[in-house]
């Protein structure tokens, strides 16, 4: 595992240019739509935004239930509700655990455009990977 790897910066978020916040509740992903993840209708791409969604929950997981970070999430299930496009600008997507335990994880996410209207809703369930 490569240095940045380690302090959580992974070589999908270098390429995709989102960033993760960690809060008490759970984690923030952000994410600059250029040009280059848009659609043929020129919003974000759904499985940019399934991405997103998906990383704010595992982030979350982990965050929360693995050891502050230390202890990383695999996605057993993802599930996406799409709920308006998501036009250039700003994007985020915020994860908060609804239940499970210490090796099973249940994580919802909504994903908002920059002026706060919600895009997209997963639900999704996470395995503890080791520990």
């Amino acid at each position: 595992m490569n240095d940045a790897r380690a302090h959580g910066v992974t070589d999908t978020a270098r390429l995709l240019g989102y960033t993760i916040d960690l809060a008490p509740e759970g984690a923030t992903v952000s994410m600059a739509v250029t040009e280059d993840h848009t659609n043929r209708q020129g919003n974000l791409h759904g499985g940019l935004i399934a991405t997103l969604l998906d990383t704010a929950m595992g982030a979350t997981a982990s965050h929360l239930r693995g050891d502050g970070g230390r202890v990383p999430f695999l996605t057993l299930s993802l599930t996406v509700n799409f709920l308006a496009p998501a036009p250039r600008g700003r994007v985020s997507a915020t994860g908060r655990i609804t239940g499970g335990g210490h090796k099973t994880v249940f994580v919802e996410a909504t994903a908002r455009d920059g002026e706060g209207n919600p895009v997209a809703h997963a639900v999704g369930t996470f395995k503890r990977a080791a520990g």
